[in-house]
């Protein structure tokens, strides 16, 4: 035993070693004309980050942590924070002060609020709850099993913000005990039922990931960088005006398609559909959290949705939700504290959203532009459009997580879009859907992805192939639909 934990201490250090190197590397190569030292130093710390999250010697918050200590204990932020704010009186440092405005950042409140609030909806059943009375109500067959987990998914999606926790913690232990209900397991007769429904599970909850601001935690990424690099605000209802759609025709006909393409050899669900009914009635009545809960859901969804009308920031929203849930007693203040997710989220994206600041006050994001502009002014402002979600997408095989994925990429591809004149509601819309459903490429592209592969259903080869049946499925319906609704909404 201490012979691994030391092998794996010492993987852990020499990755560290690698990251250090890189950013090492491009700290002291020469810098290109046009940027300043500070620019240059911060692109430096921002791009080994970045390459830490694929390598991962350690988790996400300790190598932002690193890399916002290096920045501010080398005055790298100094010059950024004269820009943004005041410049600080004679002898006084102010990169420490702006290395923490991130944690200030709206949308990183936003995320850590709806953490909380989905820690709530998995202690108190009512995620449970939801998913086993869609599959008591609509699972008589087994295709009708995979439409029940896409009314589940579509209730929870805007309300659990963690695609691992929905897909992971709540449905895939569902979908894993109906398919041994029919007598499915990974060792007898996996494509009797449970190869189908584990593949509904993972593929489904991308989709809801990509319908909502809310549906997965690294979403608000994308709407930070649309906001600095495009000067476009993507809120929860914009976001969602784009997404119904193409989300919803998604939602109808991906079960159907993955009927198709996967077929399961036992049509008949019933005795599934009976163990969900058992399951259910051992819950017995709703509690009073789930009402609850229930009610401040709706409060939400409603004022998310009329926020033209009121004026109330998203994230005020979730935190009054948050607020509500505690004193009513539907969440205690020591499970409120104790939501590692919650605050593990919010020290990589508060990090992650001041070093992106930074790149953009320090400038770098500007000289960027202007040093791609010429590559991509050959095409027109669609045909890019285009070109940069497709490469967007089918670079996600290079990715073993969504949020890694859209901080290495998401700002560059704005930039470059915009310098190709596309219209920037129109990219956004690719990004930021395309961020999420880009995960079915792989077996490795997310954490729900990774624990429906992990049941054993489906062999990795197998799963390569109908992910890349899906990833067509997913262009022809957000391409082909989604282009045309876009053009109906103005945003091309």
């Amino acid at each position: 035993m201490c012979n691994s934990n030391q092998r794996t201490e010492s993987s852990s250090y020499f990755k560290l070693g690698v990251c250090v190197a890189v950013g090492c590397l491009l700290w002291f190569a020469p810098r290109p004309d046009g940027v300043d030292a500070a620019g240059w130093h911060c692109f430096a710390v921002f791009a080994a980050t970045i390459f830490s999250f694929i390598i991962r010697p350690f988790p996400m918050g300790p190598m932002v942590l690193l890399g916002l200590l290096v920045l501010a204990t080398t005055n790298t932020f100094e010059p950024a924070y004269e820009k943004m704010f005041v410049k600080p009186a004679s002898g006084t440092k102010a990169s420490l002060k702006y290395a923490l405005h991130g944690f200030g950042d709206s949308t990183t409140w936003l995320v850590v609020a709806a953490f909380l609030i989905s820690g709530a909806v998995i202690r108190s059943g009512l995620g449970r709850r939801i998913a086993l009375t869609m599959v008591s109500r609509f699972g008589r067959t087994t295709l009708g099993l995979g439409y029940s987990a896409a009314g589940a998914e579509l209730i929870l999606g805007p309300f659990v913000p963690s695609n691992t926790a929905r897909g992971g913690g709540v449905m895939a232990p569902i979908m894993n005990s109906l398919a041994r209900a029919l007598e499915s397991t990974p060792g007898l007769d996996p494509r009797r039922a449970g190869e189908y429904l584990v593949l509904c599970g993972a593929h489904l909850n991308l989709v809801t990931a990509a319908m909502f601001l809310t549906g997965m935690a690294g979403n608000p990424l994308v709407a930070t960088a649309a906001s600095a690099h495009l000067n476009e605000e993507f809120g929860w209802g914009t976001w969602l005006a784009g997404s119904i759609v193409p989300g919803m025709l998604s939602l109808l006909l991906l079960p159907l398609f993955l009927y198709y393409i996967a077929p399961p050899q036992l049509k008949d669900a019933r005795e599934a559909q009976q163990k969900a009914r058992r399951d259910l009635a051992a819950l017995g009545p709703w509690s009073r959290p789930q009402i609850i809960l229930t009610v401040v859901f709706a409060v939400m969804l409603a004022l998310w949705a009329t926020k033209p009308l009121h004026g109330l920031d998203t994230a005020l929203v979730a935190i009054i939700g948050v607020a509500t849930l505690v004193f009513t007693g539907v969440e205690r203040w020591k499970d409120v504290m104790g939501n590692a997710a919650a605050w593990d989220a919010m020290m990589w994206l508060g990090g992650l959203i001041t070093m992106s600041n930074a790149l953009r006050h320090l400038g770098f994001v500007d000289w960027f532009a202007e040093a791609v502009k010429d590559n991509v002014a050959g095409f027109g402002g669609i045909t890019a459009a285009i070109v940069l979600a497709l490469i967007y997408f089918y670079s996600m095989y290079g990715f073993s997580m969504m949020s890694g994925h859209i901080l290495a990429l998401v700002g560059g591809f704005f930039v470059l879009a915009s310098a190709a004149g596309t219209p920037p509601l129109l990219m956004i819309a690719l990004l930021a859907y395309f961020s999420n459903l880009c995960g079915c490429t792989t077996n490795y592209s997310t954490g729900p992805v990774i624990i429906y592969f992990g049941l054993g259903y489906v062999p990795a080869a197998r799963w390569f192939k109908i992910g890349f049946l899906v990833s067509l499925f997913h262009l022809a319906i957000w391409l082909g639909v989604g282009l045309p609704y876009w053009k109906l909404l103005g945003w091309w």
